[in-house]
């Protein structure tokens, strides 16, 4: 037996943000992160909840993959304010924070129990619906993924004035992991119809607004479209679960600070043919792992399908990284500048055995062992 359910209530489309005049609450915590706050995004939300009466305190002490020493500040200061209402307004660093925030204080004192809004202001996470926050150990440079029922927010607000000014490389980092999100959705051994059904036009919707929102910020009908395929990729993902491209993706993240949606794009290839087991010299067979047929699918969907599955699986390996190659990102490891290549080989080895317990890892629909994780490593330093 399989279940699907939807706690988080979504507002979206033109003024979503009106929603905000209608809140009732007497107390409210916002959680932002520095850049919402410093470039003024952050008066798309204050300005209503002034209109609307409404007291608050913004606690903007955020940063990127949230460490553990910084939440337990955030904690002191929830329990310090007793909100009734807890907003997270930023990215998924600032969703995934308020998330972690919003458990440990109630495990510090039960009756703290605010109502969750969500308000992104990428299009990328799906952090705004999902049951999962991702904070990091920085003496042991690693990603733990915390994962509760608790954690899925109230409501969430897409409104996509919010995400109009994203710069070029963010909307191509983040549009990446939505399509990383619904491809392994699509895929996990745990997929459903219902999940199918998001993830697939999550991915239709990318391959049609990502490019254009790359390129113009002005296009607001391709932000907005993004910034929903974000919220449905990201419910597809919280029912199906993910794969191996996020636990290995995590572990870039957490050892070399490469962006998530950045590392995911560079890997999604190598994962998808890891998985169908189809590479350059593959030739037809009989019979092929059951995520290939999802694959040709995926394919068929976006017009791409081809003469056999070896071939469909390849064109749409091609098409992503066309898409990628479209928006300037780097193909490997090498390409990034950053990274020596001493430095990550010497890290392969704990990244690949990081991976392997991911908890992303364990929905893929290939079972892997850490010396495979290791050959992907290794190929992705240097495309050929």
């Amino acid at each position: 037996m399989k279940d699907f359910d939807l706690k988080t209530k979504v507002f979206f489309g033109e003024n979503a943000l009106d929603h905000l005049l209608q809140k009732k609450s007497k107390n409210a915590m916002i959680i932002a992160d520095p850049f919402t706050v410093k470039s003024g995004l952050i008066k798309y939300i204050t300005d209503r909840l002034d209109k609307g009466n409404i007291p608050y305190k913004v606690f903007d002490d955020v940063v990127p993959d949230p460490p553990l020493e910084k939440v337990t500040v955030g904690v002191k200061a929830a329990l310090e304010q007793k909100p009734d209402c807890l907003m997270a307004v930023g990215g998924g660093s600032a969703i995934d924070f308020t998330k972690a925030v919003k458990m440990f204080a109630h495990r510090a004192d039960e009756s703290f129990n605010p109502k969750f809004v969500a308000i992104p202001t990428t299009s990328g996470t799906g952090s705004e619906v999902t049951e999962v926050s991702v904070v990091t150990d920085t003496v042991k440079k690693t990603k733990y993924p915390l994962c509760s029922k608790e954690l899925i927010a109230d409501e969430a607000i897409l409104d996509a004035v919010l995400v109009k000014t994203v710069p070029k490389n963010i909307t191509a980092d983040t549009g990446m992991d939505i399509m990383t999100h619904a491809i392994e959705a699509f895929v996990s051994i745990n997929h459903n119809d219902f999940s199918d059904a998001l993830a697939e036009r999550a991915i239709k919707l990318c391959c049609r607004y990502l490019c254009r929102s790359y390129s113009n910020n002005e296009d607001f009908e391709a932000r907005q479209e993004i910034h929903v395929a974000s919220c449905m990729a990201g419910i597809a993902f919280n029912s199906a679960g993910l794969g191996l491209n996020h636990g290995m993706a995590h572990q870039l993240g957490a050892m070399f600070h490469i962006p998530h949606g950045r590392a995911n794009a560079m890997l999604l290839p190598y994962i998808i043919s890891y998985n169908s087991n189809i590479r350059d010299m593959s030739v037809p067979q009989e019979q092929y792992p059951p995520c290939v047929k999802k694959y040709c699918e995926i394919a068929a969907s976006l017009g791409i399908i081809n003469f056999n599955e070896v071939s469909t699986v390849r064109s749409l390996m091609n098409y992503l990284k066309i898409i990628a190659k479209e928006m300037n990102m780097p193909s490997c490891i090498q390409e990034l500048g950053s990274v020596s290549k001493e430095e990550y080989f010497a890290a392969i080895d704990q990244m690949a055995e990081a991976a392997l317990v991911d908890a992303t890892t364990q929905t893929n629909p290939r079972v892997p062992t850490k010396e495979e994780i290791v050959a992907i490593y290794e190929d992705l330093w240097d495309f050929e």
